[in-house]
This record gives structure tokens, sequence and C-alpha cells, in this order.
């Protein structure tokens, strides 16, 4: 099966404006995100943006990025439009990885993608254990409720996305990357968004609201995510610290 890779990426992230070209170890955070991509080996990577210095960014660091329209409201929507500009021929399988998780396992992106061959799931993602208690109540932390408990061989169905929940079995801390069947996500996005998605800004809503399953694989850890300039400091530091 033939899969792409697809980051969605803008400068106009409302708590940190300006994140995707923030730089760590002289590299922008998407550049980073681009090549961890490319490390994955799963298939041909490319940054969808609405933003030219995006563009200019990633193919001055040796990458492929595609100009899309600004009227999108999900990373799913903009990673459509620029399937439809790049039009590759017979690709069964678009991985949508997140443009702000720079640390994100690879070995965990490949195990999607084999889960989702394996298991002919119209859309999968990734979660981790829930370390820390406090997490369950941070809305920042998108929770996911499986059905079965995951280990490395589940690929459980979810139940629930949600940013805060008191304690429960088989919750986990949702990570932001999505693998569909190109079938799917011609579906997805002809879609209304539905009240529960713009409730809680989880476009992942919009999938379960219309009976779309969402299969879900056990991540090694919770990558940091840089949602705000306190997570780009911290994040910084460590990414710093390993070079």
């Amino acid at each position: 099966m033939k899969t792409l890779t697809i980051i969605p990426s803008r400068l106009s992230a409302t708590r940190l404006p300006g994140k995707p070209l923030l730089k760590i170890n002289d590299l922008s955070i998407i550049s980073h995100v681009f090549k961890k991509a490319q490390e994955a080996n799963i298939g041909e990577v490319f940054v969808a943006t609405e933003d030219q210095e995006i563009v200019d960014d990633v193919t001055k660091n040796g990458g492929n990025a595609i100009l899309t329209s600004k009227n999108h409201k999900t990373g799913s929507d903009r990673i459509h439009e620029a399937l439809q500009k790049i039009n590759i021929k017979n690709v069964d399988l678009i991985m949508n990885l997140q443009g702000d998780e720079p640390v994100i396992e690879i070995e965990d992106i490949i195990n999607l993608n084999n889960q989702m061959i394996k298991n002919q799931s119209e859309m999968g993602t990734l979660a981790a254990v829930i370390k820390n208690s406090k997490d369950l109540n941070n809305e920042n932390i998108v929770k996911v409720i499986t059905k079965k408990k995951l280990d490395k061989n589940q690929f459980s169905e979810a139940e629930a996305f949600l940013r805060s929940v008191t304690i429960m079995d088989n919750i986990y801390h949702h990570i932001g990357i999505y693998c569909y069947s190109t079938k799917t996500l011609d579906r997805f996005v002809k879609l209304n968004q539905s009240q529960n998605e713009i409730r809680n800004r989880l476009e992942q809503l919009r999938a379960l609201d219309n009976n779309i399953k969402i299969n879900v694989a056990l991540a090694k850890s919770s990558p940091i995510g840089v949602d705000t300039e306190e997570d780009y400091i911290a994040l910084k530091k460590i990414m710093e610290y390993k070079d």
C-alpha cells in the first residue's frame, strides 16, 4: 500500500503566533517535523501551508511544500486540498502529522502506518499512557477513551475524545497524528463541521459524529507539543541538550 505524509502548518496559531518558524538548533520547528517524517521512510512527505514563508523555509531545508487556501477550518481540509494539488496517483493512505511535535517517535509513525495496513482501517491515530493525574483536567491535553486497553499489538476503537475527564478506564493522552484512507479523507472533508467538533475544537469528533471509526495505537511516549512560549523554551532546552 502507498502512503503519503502531509504536514499541515500555518503561522497564525492563536497561542503562539509564528510557531512553525521558531528555531531549535538553527532549524525551524516545521523543518524538524519534516525531517522526522522523512526518517520514518513510509512514503513521500509534503508540508501544506497557507504561508509563503513556511514554503520558503521548508524548500530551503530540502523539503517539499504546497501553498494552500487561507480559508480552511481544519488541518484535514488543508491536507485534502494539498493532495489534489500534488496529484500523485494510487495513494492508499494519508498520514497527517502535526507540525508542532518535533520529537514524535519515528517508530510510532511507522507503527501507526503498519496498523492501518494490517487492519484495513478507515482512520487511525496514536495515544500514550497518562502518567500524571493532573493531565486529566488539563484542557490543553486531549484525552481519548478506547474500547479496549491498549498494548503494543492492540488497535482499539476510540469511543470519545475529551479535553477534561474524571478518572476512568482506558483513558489515554491523545497524540495529534492521523492516518486516513484516501476514501475516508474524501468523505470527511465533505461533511459539515459538527456542533461537537466546534464546541470542543477537536476535528476528530466530526469523524465519530458521522460514524467514521477511529482506531488507536499505543505510542511509546507522549511527545511534547509546542502550544505556548513555555513549551517552546522547555523543548528547546531538551533538544539542544541532546545535540
